[in-house]
């Protein structure tokens, strides 16, 4: 009857969501790093492009652990 140890029905879930929003986090701090003023455009359009799929993966992955349990 351990409210916190009963909160997560598999065992992975709460690894999940802390990755993913790792994922997520990372992302963003590497936008807030403006790629663009230090790279050459391409590189930095291809930084941004490859930031944003790992804030679309980080997402994905927060969104099935947090729902995946049902």
């Amino acid at each position: 009857m351990n409210p916190f140890a009963d909160r997560f029905a598999d065992t992975l879930e709460p690894l999940g969501i802390v990755i993913g929003v790792f994922l997520v986090l990372v992302a963003l701090g590497t936008i807030v790093g403006m790629p663009w003023q230090v790279k050459g455009m391409g590189a930095a359009i291809v930084q941004i492009i490859a930031a944003l799929a790992t804030a679309g993966i980080g997402a994905g992955l927060v969104y099935l652990s947090w729902t995946g349990s049902e």
